[in-house]
């Protein structure tokens, strides 16, 4: 795959520095991010986005915060580290993989409140934020392999916002699939949507596909149902910012069209996402706290100039929730997992 490296840690400068992927796909521009709050905006706007970036990042933010510092006793690490905690946690309020990574950062503080020193306790915290990262890798590849076993060599495949390498540290959940089946000759052809209304699937999975030789067709998102009833579409591959203990899933908004249009055509829906996604406290969707962004995302992002009159309201939810039942499989780096999701869910996550 020939797509450019999304995070990295440069410890010595203490900074981490991100592909800015606000800026793609037509510009490569690089950010160095020192600061609590500069991690938190790059959060935030989506700068750096997809469930597992998202808790990279806030793990490398929370451990930088610290470093950076350079606290004098153990007591002000430690009230350092909450604070940049605490103000990671308010970035991005639907994806459970920022509050999972941040939880096992202070895990890993917890620990290592009893080092000699505040230098150990910081090597501690950024051998932390790496185990995350090189993890997620692997989380990943394993994702990929599972959900190949599901798919047929040449079969057309739908999928929806990013859920690739931009989205993790390498390989993707929902496109982890595609780029092993890429390298193996299973001649797969995708169809991205757009995405609306921030497009990351045309801006971000369309051209990292493209970067890896993959037969990508860009979509608006209201064709889908469209290429469904030619009978081009054999399975629909998405990723998730959170899974509820019953199966509800919430992703970019726009995924429950694309689950109801698959149960009506019969064709398969399958969510991609690790274990850290799931979140066994929290039973159903309903519970799901969804993200609601600014107007100007719709009524003027993107154009030169407004597209809607001036002072229209707008609703613009980030996630919408797909229901369980609509789901026909949930594919984690432990295995392919189907209803009843009470059960299932259960099982994997002991």
């Amino acid at each position: 795959m020939q797509i450019p490296l999304t995070m990295k840690l440069d410890d010595e400068k203490g900074e981490l520095i991100i592909l800015d992927q606000s800026m793609l796909p037509n510009e490569m521009k690089y950010l160095r991010l020192s600061g609590t709050e500069e991690i938190w905006e790059a959060i935030q706007t989506l700068r750096v986005r997809g469930a597992p970036a998202i808790g990279i990042a806030a793990a490398y933010g929370a451990y930088l915060a610290v470093r950076n510092a350079q606290p004098s006793t153990m007591e002000d690490a430690i009230r350092i580290f909450m604070e940049a905690r605490a103000r990671l946690a308010t970035s991005r309020p639907t994806a459970v993989n920022l509050f999972w990574a941040l939880d096992r950062m202070q895990k890993r503080l917890e620990k290592g409140i009893s080092q000699s020193s505040v230098q150990r306790l910081c090597t501690a915290l950024r051998e932390e934020a790496d185990a995350i990262r090189k993890e997620d890798a692997q989380v990943c590849r394993c994702i990929g392999e599972y959900s190949l076993e599901l798919l047929e060599r040449g079969w057309g495949l739908l999928t929806h916002c990013n859920a690739g390498v931009l989205a993790t540290s390498e390989y993707g959940t929902a496109l982890a699939p595609i780029y092993l089946g890429q390298n193996r000759g299973y001649g797969f052809r995708v169809f991205a949507d757009e995405t609306r209304p921030l497009l990351q699937g045309a801006r971000l999975t369309a051209w990292e596909l493209m970067q890896a030789g993959v037969d990508v067709t860009l979509i608006c998102d209201n064709m889908a149902a469209s290429i469904m009833k030619k009978g081009w579409v054999q399975a629909v591959l998405v990723g998730c910012d959170r899974i509820a203990a019953n199966g509800d899933t919430a992703n970019k908004i726009g995924t429950l069209g694309l689950a109801i249009l698959a149960a009506h055509f019969g064709v398969p829906f399958y969510v991609h996402a690790p274990r850290s996604t799931i979140d066994m406290n929290c039973a159903t969707g309903l519970e799901i706290e969804i993200e609601e962004r600014a107007a100007e995302e719709i009524t003027t992002k993107w154009y030169e100039k407004p597209m809607a009159p001036e002072g229209v309201k707008a609703f613009n939810p980030a996630f919408d929730v797909t229901d369980a039942e609509l789901i026909t499989a949930i594919v984690t780096e432990k295995g392919v997992v189907r209803a009843p999701y009470k059960d299932s869910l259960r099982a994997i996550m002991q």
